[in-house]
């Protein structure tokens, strides 16, 4: 069974026992219960597929946050056309574990 959530503004498949890598959840820390109740899509494991106009209502999905950490380093060039001209930036996004532990469809 697997489900399609809404965080953040993005989607994201989920399963049970599988890890998610979402943005970071400011107001949550580490070992804290997180309930995802936007569900889009349910797909049970007797091969029926519930859609929601636009969330599931009766859907939630429950995990627990195991980290926040920052992802590996990404740099950007900057070139201009002039001799010895160029900027280098660099980035690191923090970013938060959640196992997911159960779905739940009430």
């Amino acid at each position: 069974m697997y489900a399609i959530i809404a965080d953040s503004g993005k989607q994201y498949k989920v399963e049970e026992g599988k890890y998610l890598y979402t943005e970071k959840q400011k107001d949550k820390v580490e070992g804290d219960e997180i309930i995802f109740d936007k569900v889009i899509m349910l797909k049970k494991d007797d091969g029926q597929v519930l859609i929601g106009k636009p969330y599931l209502e009766n859907v939630t999905v429950k995990g627990k946050v195991v980290e926040h950490k920052k992802a590996r380093k990404v740099r950007s060039i900057k070139f201009r056309p002039r001799k010895n001209s160029k900027t280098t930036k660099n980035h690191r996004q923090w970013y938060t574990t959640i196992l997911i532990e159960k779905i739940e469809v009430k």
